[in-house]
């Protein structure tokens, strides 16, 4: 298959070495010296089982790139809607998009019935960019676990995890979903094909839109914020917050809240992504982490007054970091 990784940093490019070396026929869009590195000396990983280096096509303008089977944009969510109209160039007639990205999908409201359907966030498409360019009909639902990160540019160290959810937006076990399924799997990742994506994002949602802000208004690990007895409480009103919102979408959390929590304490001395976002003067995703769960609470009139605090004041952390 014909697979073309859109954003080959740290997490596309794990992605593209392992479904290079498992033979699929792989081209990465990247820029700087990053990209420079990639096309003279191939991208190479380093993870469990040693260091293996694989040549890959690897181009700056996906002009270049040629028709695909499936892209994988594997960007920070604020960074995708400004490529989104060179995306198609990528497209034939069946061409399937997996969106790599944290936070709430863009694509959310798509192939549900009820009084939200076909409904669009602005929280993380402002302008429908990416609704008008790439278009929901084509999207698979992807939530990402792995961590890793570029070592030196072309080399990407994985340092924990392997799965990828992956699910179509009205729950079917499609052709598409189960073929890109296969391909991951032997590639040496996990990844399930769920019947309910949403319920899956949630989870992943659940912590990111709580963890992440506080982190970055702290500088605290998850460690910390986790044992501190007065921040935990904190972090577990707000996160009963984000299960509100869930719940009048009709989501189920499949965990409870405290198993959840747990699991966040359990990564340890951990910085979230958004912390060190902040430390090294990036911008932040917290639209698509946080402001899009309370543009969802707007909609279904669930009230969030911490996670608009959270919001606002990590807004403004942000803003003030790049004065």
């Amino acid at each position: 298959m014909r697979i073309c990784i859109y954003g080959a940093g740290a997490i596309g490019g794990l992605l593209g070495a392992r479904l290079a070396k498992a033979g699929e026929d792989v081209t990465l869009i990247a820029r700087g010296p990053h990209l420079a590195a990639m096309q003279a000396k191939g991208l190479s990983l380093t993870d469990a089982t040693g260091t293996f280096t694989v040549g890959v096509r690897a181009f700056e303008r996906p002009e270049d790139a040629g028709e695909q089977d499936f892209v994988i944009v594997a960007l920070k969510a604020h960074s995708v809607p400004a490529i989104a109209s060179r995306i198609p160039t990528l497209f034939g007639p069946q061409t399937a998009v997996i969106m790599a990205v944290n936070g709430v999908p863009w694509w959310y409201f798509h192939g549900v019935a009820g009084p939200y359907a076909g409904r669009r966030l602005r929280s993380v498409d402002a302008e429908g960019l990416q609704w008008t360019h790439i278009g929901p009909e084509r999207v698979l639902g992807c939530v990402v676990y792995p961590a890793a990160e570029i070592t030196e540019p072309g080399h990407i160290r994985h340092i924990e995890g392997d799965r990828f959810s992956l699910g179509e937006p009205d729950g079917t076990k499609s052709d598409r979903v189960r073929a890109l399924s296969a391909a991951l799997i032997a590639a040496g990742f996990k990844a399930p094909v769920k019947t309910d994506i949403r319920s899956e994002i949630w989870v992943k949602v659940w912590g990111n839109a709580v963890f992440n802000p506080i982190s970055a208004l702290t500088g605290a690990t998850l460690q910390a914020i986790c044992t501190d007895p007065e921040t935990a409480d904190f972090a577990k009103a707000a996160m009963q917050e984000v299960e509100e919102v869930a719940k009048a979408l009709g989501v189920t959390m499949p965990v409870s809240l405290e198993k959840r929590f747990a699991g966040a304490q359990a990564v340890g001395e951990h910085k979230t992504s958004m912390l060190r976002d902040i430390e090294n003067g990036r911008p932040l995703e917290l639209d698509a982490l946080v402001g899009s769960v309370v543009e969802l609470a707007e909609i279904t009139g669930t009230p969030v007054p911490l996670l608009k605090g959270l919001h606002a004041l990590t807004k403004l952390r942000s803003q003030l970091s790049h004065r």
